[in-house]
């Protein structure tokens, strides 16, 4: 009797157990469905309405009638006036800007070439820091985290100044020097270069091998992963600078004033403030879709590195 009643006990617990396990799972399925909601439908609403005629586009936000984002009333004339640089204004007037694909242009060469500024200087300092000795290199690695406690907007000044007393306002240089230099990328590479073992690098040392050689064969493969992962932000990075293109490359270029130097955050700001812009809300929708969609694909596609590279930096040995 008492093996028959410890069995119904050990049946009736488990049944409870499966139903409070299926119900939470329930609940967090729940949760996450609608946080996905909140997260996709305003992105979905913004690649449809991208699309609408700009007359069925005003109807829509003036009376909420979602009849007018139906296919009938799609359009690539939206995205045709963004490339092709020229506007209709609300009197039909033809006004030429400069096209989104010069922006295109200009953020393509900022953000590649910053990149690689940043990641050769993160990779030098990294495994100086990681792997050689030399006197004051931990104080000077503090005074290095340290700079982390300081405000980014208050290097905005020192850094246009020196820009200004260096001539480079206006040019490219500006826009990409001054992302070369990451503490963060240096001190997050530097946590993976760590975990290498040393007994690889006294054995380099003893086959003859130097510095920049076992950098480059041995450490650089090894932490490829955290490497694609600070490739992959410092593009990101890139890509969204707003405040510094603004201030140092917000107009023509120095060598020929009347090509547009900015970038497609600072142009479809310009595009947004325009005076082509009044009224004309189908065009700033697709301005940002078209800012926004080539991040998003990119990080889709690379997002397994960046989960790579993050667990990788935080296991030790």
């Amino acid at each position: 009797m008492a093996e028959h009643a410890m069995y119904f006990s050990d049946a009736a617990a488990l049944r409870r157990y499966k139903i409070k396990t299926t119900v939470l799972r329930v609940l967090l399925y729940t949760f996450l469905t609608i946080f996905a909601l909140f997260m996709l439908v305003p992105f979905i609403f913004m690649i449809t309405a991208s699309f609408i005629d700009a007359d069925a586009f005003n109807t829509f936000t003036l009376y909420a009638d979602f009849s007018k984002l139906g296919f009938e009333n799609w359009t690539f004339n939206n995205y045709a006036q963004i490339f092709s640089g020229t506007y209709l204004d609300n009197l039909g007037n033809v006004v030429k800007r400069p096209s989104f694909a010069q922006y295109f242009l200009n953020t393509f060469i900022v953000a590649i070439g910053s990149t690689i500024v940043t990641v050769v200087t993160a990779v030098l300092a990294a495994f100086a820091f990681a792997r050689l000795e030399f006197k004051g290199k931990n104080l000077l690695f503090t005074l290095l985290l340290a700079t982390m406690m300081i405000p980014g907007e208050m290097m905005v000044i020192t850094n246009y100044q020196t820009t200004i007393m260096l001539d480079w306002k206006f040019t490219f240089a500006a826009l990409i020097f001054v992302h070369g230099v990451s503490v963060f990328y240096i001190f997050y590479l530097r946590q993976t270069f760590q975990q290498i073992p040393n007994e690889l690098y006294l054995a380099a040392k003893v086959d003859g091998v130097g510095d920049i050689g076992y950098l480059i064969k041995v450490m650089v493969p090894i932490a490829m992963p955290t490497i694609m992962t600070i490739i992959i932000l410092s593009l990101m990075g890139g890509w969204n600078s707003f405040i510094w293109p603004t201030l140092v490359a917000n107009g023509g270029w120095k060598y020929n004033k009347s090509y547009d130097m900015r970038l497609v955050s600072n142009g479809l700001m310009s595009l947004f403030s325009s005076d082509i812009a009044k009224g004309q809300d189908a065009i700033k929708v697709a301005g940002s879709m078209v800012v926004t969609a080539p991040l998003f694909v990119f990080f889709l596609i690379f997002r397994e590195y960046i989960m790579r590279g993050v667990s990788r930096s935080g296991i030790k040995g």
